[in-house]
């Protein structure tokens, strides 16, 4: 089982983003989903998965610390 911790996008290229995590940036695929810079993400094998809100990203945050 594959664990998905919340990244922040920083960057939208077409289909690609920057998704920032603690420590890191890394680069995933995200299909027709409306995402914008700024959101909270979970990606998976490199694609986006699912759109978080603020709030779901904050709990989620603070259960990996």
């Amino acid at each position: 089982m594959c664990l998905a911790i919340p990244g922040k996008i920083t960057k939208i290229e077409g289909h690609k983003v920057l998704v920032e995590y603690p420590g890191q940036t890394r680069q995933a695929l995200v299909g027709n989903e409306p995402v914008k810079v700024g959101d909270y993400v979970l990606v998976q094998m490199g694609i986006v998965i699912k759109i978080l809100t603020p709030s779901e990203a904050k709990e989620a945050q603070l259960a990996w610390k």
